[in-house]
């Protein structure tokens, strides 16, 4: 590692938090996996302070769980606890899309059409990371169209809670994923057909989530 000056703590803090932030949310890091304080400095090149602040501000957040014995790991959800944050991305990100729909037009769909593009190529090159970033800027586009859209912050709060798992999901796409529902979702936006986005929005989230359940733990738990 190269040696460099120390940041200030308040610009430590902010690279700390936004590199793990990142990872948890491309499912670089995986549900279950304990994280040390020490390790976590050694791979950012920051002194612990900076790196125990943004443990903090992402447990507050759902994305980390802290023991009793102030383990820190990369929670393992329920199979409960992912029909919730799943039903939840349902709930929120199909008003989201219906409050951008009058927004979309021609020039987002070619550029979402893109994307997904670029996500296919991701998922045959099997770089999952780069699959999940991406479709989650697929999302983030759509609903961003609407300028008066005040959601994302609570949706990237689901994307957090659910990022690690999205990798695994990501990771079965082929079995998981038989139906492109963003191609569909693509049509029901070049159509502007309310009511066949949202279904097909609903459909993309949910689809796989009822096998990744049992995937997913047991793809951690060995």
């Amino acid at each position: 590692m190269n040696p460099r000056a120390p940041a200030p703590e308040a610009t430590a803090q902010e690279q700390a938090y936004a590199s793990l932030r990142q990872r948890i949310l491309i499912g670089d890091l995986a549900p279950g996996q304990r994280l040390t304080l020490r390790g976590l400095a050694t791979e950012l090149g920051l002194s612990p302070t900076p790196v125990r602040e943004a443990l903090r501000r992402l447990a507050a957040e759902g994305a980390l769980s802290v023991g009793r014995n102030r383990r820190v790991m990369v929670p393992l959800p329920t199979a409960a606890q992912l029909i919730e944050l799943v039903q939840l991305r349902c709930v929120l990100e199909t008003h989201l899309a219906a409050r951008a729909l009058p927004h979309v037009n021609d020039r987002l769909i070619d550029t979402l059409r893109d994307v997904d593009t670029e996500i296919d190529a991701a998922l045959v090159a099997h770089d999952y990371a780069r699959a999940v970033l991406l479709n989650q800027r697929f999302h983030t586009l759509l609903y961003t169209a609407n300028p008066d859209g005040t959601g994302m912050p609570l949706v990237e709060s689901l994307w957090l809670q659910l990022g690690p798992c999205m990798r695994i999901a990501a990771g079965h796409a082929e079995q998981l994923y038989p139906e492109d529902h963003h191609k569909t979702l693509l049509d029901a936006l070049t159509a502007r057909d309310p009511i066949a986005v949202t279904r097909v929005l609903r459909q993309d989230i949910e689809a796989g989530f009822g096998d990744l359940t049992a995937r997913a733990l047991q793809a951690v738990l060995g």
